[in-house]
């Protein structure tokens, strides 16, 4: 999707909320809004809106694990599962 292809002025969105809210519903799509010819806001589904958060989350998940396995923060993944498996049996024994 082109968002140069959805940029409407303040005044199009005052005279036809009703029909972009609908459109919002049944084709999802973003729209930039503008002021004074600049770029103001966007208006988006919120099927999409959310499925954004979800992928800035997950970035942000990777992000870290990056930053602490470049700093030597990481564990090999057997070594983690041995210590989970003593600790269950631990648990267990009580």
């Amino acid at each position: 999707m082109k968002l140069s292809e959805n940029i409407k002025p303040t005044g199009y969105l005052k005279d036809h909320v009703e029909e972009i809210v609908h459109g919002l519903g049944e084709s999802p799509e973003t729209f930039v809004i503008t002021q004074d010819g600049r770029p103001k806001a966007i208006l988006q589904d919120i099927g999409s809106f959310e499925r954004t958060q979800e992928t800035l989350k997950l970035l942000k998940i990777l992000a870290i694990g990056r930053q602490q396995a470049d700093a030597g923060k990481v564990r090999p993944a057997m070594d983690v599962i041995a210590e989970m498996r003593r600790r269950l049996e631990e648990k267990n024994d009580m």
